[in-house]
């Protein structure tokens, strides 16, 4: 089973008068027509990718499930699950015409809001991971809002690369700490299988 997958959520946003999709955790989304991504972060990332000149653009959402560090330093598995996260991300858009010489990404979201999982420093290495994986990439990092203290909404028109964030300093429910509580435990309990290869 895949960790992975496409976002359900479609629906059409009267205030942007465009059709939108609602990205959850553990979700993606790629689209070559104009369109608003939209998700909710707390610790967890978005990559918000795209090549202006083919008009193809996608968001995901994940977090590293495993943030125990292996003797070399390195993530081991969390790094692999991080990897397969984004590659998946970026051959859809390559699926869908886009040249990886022409990506751009924004990225957005690792912010310390688990309560009880401060100590683990989970939206610092989300934060630290997709950056260094866009640098090991070659895709140019264009714009970031990452760490701080507070979750954030963000919008993200898929044609344009155009983003807008609003942090949200007053949750009136505790939605999204429950969905990243659940979707770090279903993680921790899936081993990714497979390899996804950047062509």
């Amino acid at each position: 089973m895949s960790l992975e997958h496409e976002a359900p959520n479609l629906y059409f946003d009267t205030h942007f008068n465009v059709e939108a999709a609602k990205i959850l955790p553990g979700e993606y989304y790629v689209s070559k027509r104009e369109m608003l991504l939209v998700t909710v972060l707390g610790s967890c990332v978005a990559a918000c990718i795209w090549d202006s000149r083919a008009q193809v653009g996608g968001m995901n959402h994940f977090m590293l499930p495993d943030l125990a560090v292996d003797k070399k330093g390195e993530m081991g598995e969390s790094g692999r699950y991080g990897v397969y996260a984004m590659e998946l991300l970026v051959n859809q858009l390559l699926k869908l015409g886009a040249k990886k010489a022409n990506l751009r990404a924004k990225v957005f979201g690792g912010g310390n809001v688990m309560k009880g999982f401060q100590n683990f420093d989970v939206g610092q290495r989300n934060s630290t991971f997709v950056k260094e994986f866009l640098t090991t990439e070659r895709i140019p990092l264009v714009a970031e809002d990452l760490l701080d203290v507070w979750p954030r909404k963000v919008y993200f028109f898929t044609q344009s690369g155009k983003v807008l964030v609003k942090k949200l300093k007053s949750m009136h429910n505790d939605t999204i700490f429950k969905r990243e509580i659940e979707y770090r435990s279903k993680l921790r309990n899936t081993q990714v299988s497979g390899d996804v290869e950047l062509f």
